[in-house]
């Protein structure tokens, strides 16, 4: 038998380890909408915008098949800007790992908006993109 002890302090230290981590984490497996824009900053700084298609299928009340599809705003920096628009395309499957951000800013209008995206830490390539209909 394996018995393991932790202190109350711990196993507190322990607990909010694990719960820092897991703050503001997002991840998501979908198709890509487009091919990832990449540009550059004003320093040089390389980037990519990317829209992520996820699709979840569920039953409705009268037992019918409902497939409902959400759209995600990503960006990434540097090296995994450069590997996902180096090597994905419109309808091209990956997996990512982030985090959320919000950022406001006004439009040609005159309008204050705001916007969520997902900062992409992690990127891995799942398969190959869907045909072109």
């Amino acid at each position: 038998m394996f018995v393991i002890y932790y202190s109350i302090k711990q196993f507190l230290h322990l607990n909010n380890k694990i719960m820092n981590a897991l703050k503001n984490k997002v991840q998501l497996i979908g198709r890509l909408g487009a091919k990832a824009e990449l540009k550059n900053t004003e320093s040089g700084k390389t980037f990519a915008r990317l829209r992520l298609a996820t699709r979840e299928s569920f039953k409705n009340s009268k037992g019918e098949k409902v497939e409902e599809t959400t759209w995600h705003n990503l960006i990434a920096w540097g090296k995994t800007a450069e590997i996902i628009h180096k090597y994905t395309d419109k309808g091209s499957e990956i997996a990512i790992e982030g985090k959320l951000t919000n950022k406001e800013y006004v439009s040609r209008d005159g309008q204050k908006k705001q916007v969520t995206e997902i900062l992409v830490n992690e990127v891995m390539l799942m398969g190959s993109k869907i045909p072109a209909q």
